[in-house]
Formats: C-alpha cells, sequence, structure tokens
C-alpha cells in the first residue's frame, strides 16, 4: 500500500550496488505475433490533423514527411479523443497506460487541488500540486502543506499503478524515455535525492546543474543489461508496488548517465550537442523540438534501446517566446523544421534497418487545442504562400474567476487551478448538494464577458459537473481529497485565473487553450505503423479537404480514444500488463497475421461491435458522457424550489453511472479475456450486453435532448 513506500527508501536505495554485470547481456524477447522488435512511441504536444484556419494547412499537412509515412505505410485515424480533462499530463498517462484518469489518479492537468489542512498559510484548505512527477512519488512528496499520504499515481485499491515499461523490461528489453510525462525525473532536488540518496554527489550538485544532468531523460533496464552498469552510473530501479514485484532491475537516470553509457552526449537529428538553456549537453527541457527528440530517440535505437517513449513539443509556441497564429511565418518556418527533422529521422532509421517491417511506430498527440486570437490578415492568407499577420494580436483572453464572482454578489471562498476548464474547490469541502455549493455553480453559470477580439458579451459556461457527473467522466478516484467540488467546463477563448482584473486581458505567452470538452480540443489523431498494422491510409473524418471519410470497411460511428494505444501495443508486442485496461484493441486496424483466435470471424465481428457500444458507453467523449454533460448542466443551474430538479437529475445520473460501471465491467472483462486470455467470448452473452447498452444510451440521448 501506498503508506509503506516513504520509509523504504533507505532500505532499498542499498539495491543500487546490486547490479548485474556488464557481461550477462539482456536479450530482448517480445513475444509478437508480428515479428516485432522495436517500438517508437511519440507523443505530440497539440499537434492538429484538421485546419484551425480553413485556409492554411494544418500541422500534419505542413510535415508531409510524417503524414505520408503514417498514410503509405498505416493507418491514420483521424477521429481520436482525448480523456477530461483534456491536458497534457493525464491524456500522456492515460495513453502509457490504457486506463481513464479514476484508475490511475490523475483527472485534473496540469496542476490538480487536494483538500488539505486549513492553516495560517492555507487558509482554504487547499493544496495544489503538479501532475507532473516521477511515477512512485506520493501526493505528499509533491507539495509537503498535504498531509495524503496516497501515491501521487494511485490505483482504484490505493496502490501505485503499474508502471508502463515493466512488460518491456521483464521481456529483457531496455526501455528508453526522454521528455514524456512521468516516467523520467521532472523535479529537484526530491526526486534526485530520493534516487540517488541524500549524501549522494547528485544530490550535492546546484539545481540548475541537476535539471541538466538528472532530469527528463531516462532508460529502465531488463536484468543483465549491457548499458545498465555500476561503471555507467546505473541506480536501483525502485518500484515497491508492482504487482509480482520488482527486483534486481536498473535504470539510468538522466543526460548525464545515457551520455556516459553511450560514449558522449545526445544529439538532435542534424548532429548537434542537445543542450540546456545555457548551453550545457544535457536535458533541454520539457519543451523540446522535433529535431532533439528525434536524434535523441534514434541515437538510443542505435544502442539497442529497442523500446523508445518520446514527446515533442507543439509547433504553435515559438521557440524563443510567445505564441503564433496559424500562418504566421515563424509557425511555418517551425513547422518546415518539424517537418525535415521527420524527414532525416525515417532515412536515419531505414539505415539502420529499423523499419516499417520490424518496429511498431506509433504517434499522437496528447489533445487538441482552440486558438484564440483576432482575425487573421489578408483573410485568405494560407501562411505557405501568403504569410498570415494579426494585427489585434494573438492570446488566450485571461481574466480573473474569483473577482467575477465576487463582483457577482457571491463571496464564497475557493480554490482554482488556472485553466479554460478550471476545477473548482470550495473551502471546507460543502456536499454537492450543500447552499454554498449550489449558489457558486448559479453564479458562475451566469458569467459574462466581453471578447476583446470580436467586441462582443460571450457566456463564460460551457458547461459543468459535480462530483455525480464527475464520477461519470472518470474524474473521481481512489483518493476522495482530489475530488473537485465541481468543473466549470469554459468558454474556450477565455483562460481562468484566480489573479488580475476581472476584466478579460490578452495574454502573450499563450493563445492555444485545451482542457476543455470543444472539438477542436477532445479530437486527436493517432498513428499506427508496423507489423501486423492494415495500410488502410486516413480511416477518420477528413476535414482537411471537406472530402467523405475514407473508413475502408471501418464501420460508422468508429470511435477510439487515449486508452486504446496501451492494449494494442501490448497486443501487438505480444506482451500483458499487470491489469486489466480500460481500453480495447484497435483490431479493425490490423490484419489477419496479427489476429490469432479468438479474434477472428464471427467472433471477432461481434467483440468488434460490442467494443464500439463500450466505448459510447464508457469514453469520456462517448455518448453517454456527453449527454451526462448535458443533464449536469441543466441540474447544476437549475433553481427549482427545493432545489427539486437538481436532485431528481443527479440521482438519474448516479443511475446511470451504477448501470455503466457494471455494463462497462463486464465489457471490459469480455474484451480483455479475449485479446489477452485466449478465450472466445460467448456470443448470447454479448448480444444480452449489446441490448443493454444500446437502452442506457438511448434513455440518456433522449434525456440530454
Amino acid at each position: 500500500m501506498a503508506t509503506s513506500y516513504p520509509r523504504m527508501l533507505a532500505a532499498t536505495l542499498a539495491l543500487a550496488t546490486l547490479l548485474q554485470p556488464a557481461t550477462a547481456k539482456a536479450a530482448c524477447k517480445l513475444n509478437s505475433p508480428v515479428g516485432i522488435t522495436h517500438v517508437v512511441y511519440i507523443e505530440f504536444d497539440n499537434v492538429h490533423f484538421t485546419r484551425d484556419n480553413p485556409n492554411v494547412p494544418s500541422d500534419l499537412e505542413q510535415m508531409p514527411n510524417l503524414l505520408n509515412f503514417i498514410e503509405q505505410n498505416g493507418t491514420l485515424d483521424s477521429d481520436d479523443h482525448a480523456v477530461l480533462i483534456s491536458h497534457t499530463a493525464n491524456d500522456i498517462l492515460t495513453t502509457q497506460t490504457g486506463v481513464y484518469s479514476d484508475r490511475d489518479g490523475v483527472a485534473v492537468a496540469n496542476s490538480l487541488g487536494v483538500f488539505s489542512p486549513i492553516t495560517a498559510s492555507d487558509p482554504l484548505g487547499v493544496s495544489s500540486v503538479s501532475s507532473f512527477f516521477y511515477w512512485t512519488d506520493l501526493i505528499k512528496d509533491i507539495n509537503p502543506a498535504t498531509d495524503d499520504d496516497n501515491f501521487a499515481l494511485v490505483t482504484e485499491t490505493g496502490d501505485n499503478m503499474p508502471a508502463p515499461w515493466v512488460p518491456f523490461t521483464r521481456a529483457g528489453c531496455d526501455v528508453g524515455a526522454f521528455s514524456t510525462a512521468n516516467i523520467v525525473l521532472e523535479r529537484t532536488p526530491f526526486d534526485v535525492v530520493k534516487v540517488f540518496g541524500p549524501s549522494s554527489p547528485e544530490a550535492a550538485e546546484p539545481p540548475a546543474q541537476q535539471n541538466t544532468d538528472f532530469v527528463g531523460e531516462a532508460i529502465h533496464c531488463a536484468q543483465g543489461s549491457s548499458l545498465c552498469t555500476a561503471g555507467n552510473g546505473a541506480v536501483a530501479d525502485i518500484l515497491p508496488g508492482e504487482p509480482g514485484g520488482y527486483v534486481n532491475f536498473n535504470a539510468l537516470i538522466g543526460a548525464k548517465y545515457i551520455s556516459q553509457a553511450f560514449g558522449g552526449p545526445l544529439k538532435d537529428i542534424d548532429g548537434n550537442v542537445i543542450t540546456d538553456s545555457k548551453g550545457n549537453p544535457g536535458f533541454p527541457g520539457f519543451s523540446p523540438t522535433a529535431a532533439q527528440t528525434l536524434g535523441a530517440v534514434a541515437t538510443m535505437l542505435e544502442h539497442n534501446v529497442p523500446i523508445v517513449f518520446a514527446y515533442i513539443a507543439d509547433a504553435h509556441d515559438n521557440e524563443k517566446g510567445g505564441t503564433f497564429g496559424p500562418g504566421e511565418a515563424g509557425y511555418v518556418a517551425q513547422l518546415a523544421a518539424y517537418n525535415q527533422a521527420f524527414g532525416e529521422f525515417f532515412t536515419r532509421l531505414q539505415k539502420d534497418g529499423i523499419t516499417p517491417q520490424n518496429t511498431l511506430f506509433v504517434i499522437t498527440p496528447d489533445e487538441g487545442d482552440h486558438f484564440v486570437g483576432g482575425a487573421p490578415t489578408p483573410s485568405n492568407c494560407d501562411g505557405v504562400h501568403t504569410p498570415c499577420t494579426y494585427a489585434q494580436g494573438v492570446g488566450e483572453l485571461d481574466i480573473n474567476l474569483n473577482q467575477l464572482t465576487t463582483n457577482a454578489g457571491d463571496n464564497t471562498p475557493y480554490f482554482i487551478h488556472f485553466d479554460d476548464a478550471p476545477t473548482v474547490y470550495i473551502e471546507g469541502e460543502p456536499g454537492p448538494a450543500d447552499p454554498v455549493t449550489r449558489q457558486l455553480e448559479r453564479t458562475m453559470a451566469g458569467l459574462q464577458a466581453t471578447n476583446i477580439y470580436t467586441n462582443k458579451s460571450e457566456n463564460l459556461m460551457a458547461a459543468m459537473v459535480d462530483p455525480v457527473g464527475e464520477k461519470m467522466l472518470h474524474m473521481v478516484g481512489f483518493d476522495q481529497a482530489r475530488t473537485p467540488s465541481f468543473t466549470f467546463f469554459g468558454n474556450p477563448n477565455f483562460f481562468f485565473e484566480s489573479v488580475g482584473p476581472a476584466t478579460p486581458v490578452q495574454g502573450t505567452g499563450f493563445a492555444w487553450n485545451h482542457g476543455d470538452i470543444q472539438p477542436e480540443i477532445a479530437r486527436t489523431f493517432i498513428g499506427i505503423v508496423g507489423p501486423g498494422v492494415n495500410n488502410l491510409g486516413l480511416v477518420g473524418p477528413t476535414p482537411l479537404l471537406g472530402a467523405p471519410a475514407r473508413r475502408r470497411g471501418i464501420p460508422a460511428g468508429f470511435f477510439t480514444d487515449h486508452v486504446d494505444v496501451r492494449p494494442t501495443i501490448m497486443y501487438l508486442t505480444g506482451l500483458k500488463d499487470d491489469y486489466v485496461h480500460d481500453g480495447r484493441v484497435l483490431t479493425e486496424f490490423l490484419n489477419k497475421r496479427a489476429l490469432a483466435k479468438p479474434l477472428n470471424g464471427e467472433a471477432l465481428t461481434m467483440l468488434q461491435q460490442l467494443g464500439q457500444v463500450y466505448k459510447q458507453i464508457n469514453a469520456p467523449f462517448g455518448a453517454l458522457a456527453s449527454a451526462t454533460l448535458s443533464v449536469s448542466t441543466k441540474a447544476l443551474t437549475s433553481n427549482s424550489p427545493g432545489d427539486t430538479t437538481y436532485i431528481a437529475m443527479e440521482n438519474t445520473i448516479d443511475d446511470w453511472t451504477q448501470a455503466r460501471d457494471s455494463l462497462a465491467g463486464r465489457m471490459r472483462r469480455i474484451i480483455e479475456d479475449a485479446e489477452f486470455n485466449g478465450q472466445r467470448p460467448n456470443k448470447a452473452e454479448i448480444k444480452i450486453i449489446l441490448r443493454e447498452g444500446q437502452r442506457l444510451l438511448a434513455e440518456a440521448q433522449a434525456m440530454a435532448q
């Protein structure tokens, strides 16, 4: 359990000396049914398949080296979906694990609120906790002001979420990570002290040097790896709560020791040494360019690290500070650089013999985002031939939400995490039906502000849910102290804070809002290339050219989201996780060679039908969740005598959630057993469950009208 971990550190750090000898070289033995020997997993921050301006080619259109690689060799699903709230940390975590946020503990990102003791320094009794941390950290490790002993990544039973590298290292495969969330060190000095020890030379380094040397990069090694040796600076890879145990595994933590093992520093795809902001060789920070990330990935693969997880910053934000609008010259130039980097990357891997014939490539963004800015000039600019300029500038509309509610006559004290979709934590943690909570919800529902780009007044609320609706959206997990009093899904043009004026101010640093529920934020893409993957090309809606969907056998209404990534990777590599996924294997994208029994014939067809109904009742952006958002918003904004409307609607949502949990559990068991345990699904049982799921969807959608 979580409480046993902190006091284990002194003893377990001593295991770092018990390293495997270099002569006992690990042999990577994936059990792939289609001969996969490498996995390259790349997650973008906010890179779009769809166009933000109909005249300006989208991000992927401006990266034809990547777009063509996916469409010519595999499948590009342009109708994948994020989770809620749709933000970087939890979107990455759900793709890494294959479970929704209620089962990994991080529903709110990129920082979450935790109800804590009221003190002189914290009169609201709410602590802000970063959603970026190392895999085994506790909540109170991240923010000591809390008294929360739970793991930050906590399962529904209170244990540490199993780590995503474990099935690979147990199979003898080293796993590299570059800049991707939570599987590398993210904070100093705490995690450096935790991993290397309080009296270590690493802990004695200045904080800035610790960031350069130990944050953001890691190689989690198999037993006997020739990389993870004492001479290379390896330490024990400690996962105290891992199912089945995890001992005698080691890791290289940070650029300093990866460079030592590789015989030189990591270089970008053009051969330049990757450096920090001051020019020191090491980690460049958590906004790496495509050239930096792809160079690091290629180097890891070339040094016999066959599995690599990596992250690339979005191209909307100016690498030198500030942000761009669609079609601005700097934006187009950055995308051109990204395109060149991918071209060089694929050419280099081809020369290395790392190709779609033996390597699984998975490429996806964490979430989409909503552009906030004035109208472009000229109005028909396309960015590529005619650069766009923005006379009014670009930037989200920053506004003080707390001051707005005070100005509206509601003096309720509360904490929010700053966001387009702020979660609200009310002082004293009143219940959902408490008059204080209900009045604040009504107050927020009526807020308006002027959009300075259009000079028009706009409603600031898009939707609202309290813990009853949050549970349906997979936002309520084991640690109840993290559950917001309610979530205010906002107008995507605005960014809500607790500072500054109650009138909109043009933000200069960001013009791309996410976290919210709008389609441009919720909908993403996933590209899959490799053995066992059909070359279907584009299989989702095609808003690039306004053409009809090209589905090539993919059923109408086909739905995927982030949690489907992990089980698909596991299935194709022939490995298993120590838990049941919330996602499903994307069998519609796979060829017959990859689909062993029982995933064939009529059983496969029925399993796919079950999978689609399962997604619609269980996914945060599925049909049941959408209906819940609508009904919840009506409930929270209602003001009937005795609050009878609110009570009735909340009871209905609670009934739906209980029915969903039961149905989804049965569906998940059938799907997981068929995909990973070789059990042929029962057709009669599937037919019964399908009818129950469809009835639940019909009831919810009718009430949401």
